[in-house]
């Protein structure tokens, strides 16, 4: 197999690894605050860049020091992504339950017309809220957070890892480059994938916007208990090791 193919490779192979039902979950409960499928895609973007940034820095170190990552350590990084999923899912239905969700179309005179909701929690009279908002115009920083996490734990790093036994090192180094730009193109992809149904039952009425994400938050807390499960075992490992 050339080189060429295999960094190919490794760019759909970042591509299918957005598709990892704890990067899926991450990203739809984060969408839920998006109010654009352009806002989505801009969380889709921010998890990505951050998944990439630690996932490169994880497996250069490895790569060039020749330092075995340890599996019970993986396993416990990813309980820890686990837990932060049913924090996200929790905090999603907390915000449904507790605020006074309201959604209609909404329309600024420079930026067009868009899905607007809000909350009303402790408001008599919904006109004297303020409509008058401005817009995210850079990536959201905790999406960036959120993908940062993420390339940390995960089962990427051991398959980049036996792909670069194959190459040489910088040859290793620009594919784990060229996966992660996968990663980021998948996610900004399934981010635009993601907000459709969620305008779409936005612009359905308030009462659908909030079933339909009571079933994100549901989903993204359920993902997160069965990997914290599945992790568990790595985490009671690495604490008998210290």
């Amino acid at each position: 197999m050339t080189v060429l193919s295999v960094l190919a490779i490794g760019f759909l192979l970042g591509l299918r690894h957005a598709l990892d039902a704890d990067h899926v979950a991450a990203v739809a409960a984060l969408a839920t605050q998006a109010r654009s499928i352009r806002e989505t895609v801009k969380t889709g973007i921010a998890w990505g860049i951050g998944h990439t940034v630690t996932l490169f820095a994880v497996c250069a170190i490895i790569i060039v020091s020749g330092v075995a990552f340890p599996e019970r350590l993986a396993g416990t990084l990813e309980f820890l992504v686990g837990l932060m999923l049913v924090g996200l899912g929790i905090d999603v239905i907390l915000r449904i339950v507790r605020e006074r969700i309201h959604v209609h179309a909404h329309a600024h005179l420079d930026q067009g017309s868009h899905i607007h909701f809000h909350s009303h929690e402790d408001e008599t009279d919904h006109n004297a809220s303020a409509h008058d908002h401005d817009h995210r115009s850079t990536l959201p920083k905790r999406a960036l957070a959120i993908g940062l996490m993420h390339g940390l734990a995960g089962s990427a790093a051991l398959l980049l890892l036996a792909v670069s036994q194959q190459i040489s090192t910088a040859e290793a180094l620009i594919y784990v480059l060229i996966f992660g730009v996968g990663s980021v193109a998948g996610m900004a992809i399934l981010s635009a994938a993601i907000a459709w149904p969620i305008m779409a039952s936005a612009r359905r009425g308030t009462n659908l916007f909030k079933r339909f994400n009571l079933a994100i938050g549901t989903g993204t807390a359920l993902i997160g208990a069965f990997v914290m499960v599945h992790a568990f075992p790595s985490v009671t490992a690495l604490i008998t090791s210290l």
